[in-house]
């Protein structure tokens, strides 16, 4: 179905966040230029909201009403002049180059108004209301259209938006909505688009579209950033490094080799979703992964682990003793378990041979696995997430660099975390699943895509409804 193209002029005095707006509702931060020096916008940009490869919503930005006292004055002097109502003597100003003269800029706005079907005059909240404010108010209200008041900046301490509304009330405009430019909540824009369609009941298909597609939208990024996030789990959590046990040189180099690898995957995937939010990488402070108190773990065998490897054979004694080796090559390399492995043990390591032998005999010769432990893979997805939710409420017109909210490093993630920890023992038995040494032919295997399904799943509902 064929929308009709609803056409929406951004007005508002200098400087309160006009492009900021469209900068956000169209998810592009190079749109136009944001600046906090005045009059930034000088000429009418626009750009076309787009549903489903069909325009829906044309939105106009326009320079900032900067004299608008004395531009009511000379509407007035032209009203009364002529003997016409208010809209007719707008109409006989824009068609005079003669009465344009002072005020070509307000010229452009007021035609753009008179163009479209609806205005959204955007207010800085942190402003003290004046004059100025209720004589640009005075001229759009006469301009035949409808006009929406948008309080931006309403998360700033010095905003105060109730006093907007009361004075808003006054003139007569009762359907106001907040949408704070660079800090959002997820309803925002589904307010704004709500609280446009109370106005433009010809347009309701229209709208009705957009709302879904903001909906959709929103879904849909956080099921791509779970994947993303899983993925990473996945690829950390099945890295492996294998080192002579004895050589501490070897193993000093191969500790910081490992830790460059899990920060190198994780600022691939900090990258990955700063464009999937479509921010750019210089938004994002980056940090140093943290390692918790310095240390990496290293294998970490357990006896559930044997039945991969193929030891099914041998009872009791022949998984004990194995588990044994395996701990005691790690941490310290020692022989003890070696002199254990008799009888029903090496039948059993014969066995592994088809499987995972491999990783089982490098132990035996005296090599250690190193991988990341299980603290650090749950530091990893905290911080995927918290920064997850940072991109979610980040204005597009934000120009602060984005850090991570003390709130979001402390939400209750119980529930999400011990999944991780399932899916984390499941990745550590198949090094064949990680990505950072084998070039992504891991992520073919279909038992990984299961895995990755599921994790994603339970970090979808960390992301919100």
């Amino acid at each position: 179905m064929t929308l009709e193209v609803l056409k929406v002029a951004v007005v508002g005095h200098t400087n309160t966040g006009k492009t900021s707006l469209l900068r956000t509702l169209t998810r592009d931060v190079a749109f136009g230029e944001v600046s906090n020096r005045p009059a930034t916008t000088r000429d009418v940009e626009a750009v076309m909201l787009m549903v489903d490869g069909e325009p829906a919503i044309e939105l106009f930005d326009t320079p900032g009403l900067e004299d608008s006292s004395g531009l009511l004055e000379r509407l007035d002097e032209l009203r009364q002049r002529q003997g016409v109502d208010w809209t007719d003597a707008i109409g006989l100003f824009l068609e005079s180059e003669k009465e344009q003269v002072g005020f070509g800029q307000e010229a452009k706005v007021l035609r753009r108004v008179i163009d479209c079907d609806v205005a959204l005059y955007v207010i800085d909240a942190r402003d003290r209301i004046h004059g100025k404010h209720k004589d640009e108010l005075e001229i759009l209200g006469r301009c035949a259209r409808p006009i929406l008041p948008v309080l931006n900046f309403v998360a700033a301490p010095d905003a105060d938006p109730e006093a907007w509304r009361a004075h808003l009330a006054r003139v007569n405009m009762h359907a106001v909505v907040a949408f704070d430019t660079v800090i959002l909540d997820e309803t925002s824009e589904s307010r704004l688009y709500n609280k446009m369609a109370t106005l433009l009941d010809g347009f309701a298909p229209t709208l009705g579209a957009v709302l879904a597609d903001v909906t959709r939208r929103q879904e849909d990024l956080k099921h791509a950033s779970a994947e993303l996030i899983a993925d990473l789990v996945i690829d950390v959590a099945a890295y492996r490094m294998v080192v002579p046990a004895r050589e501490s040189a070897e193993l000093e180099t191969a500790l910081e080799d490992l830790r460059e690898a899990v920060r190198g995957a994780e600022q691939t995937c900090v990258d990955r979703l700063i464009d999937l939010y479509r921010f750019r990488p210089g938004d994002y402070l980056s940090e140093t992964l943290p390692i918790e108190e310095g240390r990496w773990g290293r294998d970490l065998f357990d006896p559930s682990a044997l039945a991969d490897f193929g030891i099914t054979t041998g009872g009791a004694a022949a998984s004990g003793a194995l588990a044994g080796l395996a701990i005691d090559v790690v941490v310290g390399g020692m022989t003890l378990g070696a002199a254990a492995l008799t009888g029903a043990a090496i039948g059993a390591l014969t066995g592994a041979i088809g499987s995972r032998g491999r990783q089982v005999l490098d132990l035996l010769r005296g090599y250690s696995e190193l991988r990341a432990n299980t603290a650090t893979l749950e530091l990893l997805t905290r911080r995927e997430l918290a920064l997850c939710r940072a991109l979610q409420r980040r204005g597009h017109a934000s120009q602060e660099r984005l850090r991570l909210a003390d709130r979001d490093a402390q939400e209750d993630l119980a529930g999400v975390i011990d999944e991780v920890k399932k899916a984390v023992g499941t990745a550590r038995l198949h090094p064949e699943w990680s990505r950072l040494e084998r070039g992504g032919l891991g992520a073919m295997d279909s038992d990984r895509q299961e895995l990755r399904r599921n994790l994603a799943k339970a970090l979808r509902g960390a992301l919100g409804a």
